[in-house]
């Protein structure tokens, strides 16, 4: 919607994916720049630089974290349905993670430390970050890090993609790629579509 689409069309990728054909004709003929633009804009979850706590340390790794937008961008209050969004990149400040470091051990199970988190989270948030430590949205940030979808650039940019159109078949699984009603989305099962 941010970007003016209307014509879309939702399919399975015959493996773990789904695609969106977005097929305004204007789109259609976007170059690979504007469709990497478009991807960048709805991109939610990016790499962060390492928390200051693991500048200096050997080995390293990928950190990656979760970068809301403002109006108008994922991320958004107006995008995720509530009063408040997630703060723009950055880690849980010490204040906040070292008290959980020591309550999460005293939990049974992981369903225990994630009610455990958001309680603490709803709480620093419910304060207006008044007092000690500011508001925290880690909770959010990793609902989103974990649910939000992933956009392939690739796939997205590349107008060499485009063979893989409604009801091709997947190389790998042989399962022909089918569009997916949006509105029986819990009734679709992507092992009992149809397979060469």
């Amino acid at each position: 919607e941010d970007l003016g689409m209307r014509h879309r069309l939702w399919v399975y990728s015959g493996r773990r994916g789904v695609h969106c054909w977005v097929c305004d004709d204007a789109v259609r003929k976007w170059s690979p720049a504007l469709r990497a633009a478009a991807v960048e804009y709805l991109t939610l979850v990016k790499p962060l630089p390492p928390p200051p706590q693991a500048l200096g340390q050997r080995g390293g790794g990928v950190f990656r974290g979760v970068r809301a937008g403002g109006p108008g961008r994922p991320g958004h209050p107006r995008e995720l349905g509530q009063g408040a969004g997630p703060r723009p990149g950055g880690y849980p400040s010490r204040a906040h993670r070292e008290p959980l470091r020591g309550e999460f051990p005293k939990k049974r199970d992981s369903v225990q430390r994630w009610d455990l988190l958001k309680g603490r989270m709803e709480r620093t948030r419910r304060a207006g970050g008044a007092g000690r430590s500011a508001a925290c949205y880690a909770d959010w940030e990793i609902m989103l890090q974990y649910c939000f979808p992933r956009l392939d650039i690739n796939v997205s940019k590349g107008v060499g993609h485009l063979l893989k159109s409604p009801f091709s078949v997947h190389p790998k699984t042989g399962r022909v790629s089918v569009p997916l009603d949006l509105q029986r989305l819990d009734q679709f099962d992507p092992f009992a579509v149809p397979t060469i």
